[in-house]
């Protein structure tokens, strides 16, 4: 079951990505990420009140909050790496937050077999590679590595903190209800900070396009709700460095995506990268 949930949370982010991306294109980035949450927000408080999730609120929800903050602050800080530096650096060291749950597994005690062991590190390998990093080509300006790495220490503490943040399956609802709000809050007052500065909160178009664009950014919102609440299922079930990892496949789906949607051709080094992250993948489902 650790296995399932966690690949369905990696199809998931996934998909929540390349929607993301996909909007990005036509939307401010900051906006889509609030307008977003807040669709999420909404559907989460009405499962909230529906199930008497409220009940369950206990001093666990601290983590939900903490994960609420440090999301929005590394999509920011990736979002930021990406405008300052090229893609195919930025998304494959984006990938390497999976260190951090990963490394909070074998602390609180999970202890992988051999082959396990292989197959993470093979796993690993195949997430970066996915991304299509660049090997040749002019230096990469320091403050945009700082940042992705950020980023990916942000992106992997999220992780490692939803899966603290409940216990049971309707408290888990709570959390991810309180997460998002916390997102809002964060975001907005980003999304706020920025106008201020004169940058725009609206797409060429106004209004008219955000309201065209609601079922698929609250998709994207919904996907990566299901998919924080599916790693958090997968983290309580089984070995937490299993769970992060097979979560992590998300690159390859998103590559996959623009391949199957958008016909963008795969670059080797990408196709090289799904194929170790599928043989990564065979070994810690097969152990």
């Amino acid at each position: 079951m650790t296995a399932l949930f966690a690949l369905a949370t990696s199809l998931l982010w996934g998909l929540a990505d390349f929607g993301g991306g996909l909007l990005t294109r036509r939307i401010p980035a900051l906006t889509v990420v609030v307008v977003s949450q807040v669709l999420a927000v909404l559907v989460l408080g009405a499962i909230v009140l529906a199930t008497g999730a409220w009940t369950e609120a206990g001093p666990q929800l601290w983590y939900a909050v903490g994960a609420g903050v440090v999301g929005p602050a590394a999509m920011l800080a990736f979002y930021k790496a990406l405008a300052l530096g090229p893609m195919g650096v930025v998304s494959p060291l984006g990938s390497l937050g999976v260190i951090v749950p990963v490394s909070v597994g074998l602390i609180v005690g999970d202890r992988p077999g051999l082959l396990q062991f292989a197959g993470i590190g093979v796993a690993v390998l195949g997430i970066v590679l996915a991304g299509g990093p660049e090997l040749r080509g002019a230096p990469v300006q320091r403050q945009t590595v700082l940042l992705t790495l950020v980023a990916a220490f942000g992106f992997g503490s999220v992780m490692a903190l939803i899966a603290e943040a409940s216990t049971t399956v309707t408290g888990l609802s709570l959390a991810l209800f309180v997460q998002r709000v916390t997102n809002v809050l964060v975001g907005g007052g980003a999304l706020y900070a920025s106008v201020r500065r004169g940058a725009r909160a609206l797409p060429e178009g106004g209004t008219p396009v955000i309201r065209a664009a609601l079922p698929a950014l609250a998709f994207v919102g919904l996907a990566d709700v299901a998919a924080n609440g599916t790693y958090a299922i997968a983290a309580q079930q089984g070995p937490v460095s299993l769970a992060a990892v097979l979560a992590s496949l998300y690159p390859v789906v998103t590559a996959v995506a623009a391949f199957a949607v958008l016909k963008e051709r795969l670059r080797a080094i990408q196709a090289a990268g799904a194929l170790l992250a599928l043989g990564g993948t065979v070994l810690l489902v097969a152990t």
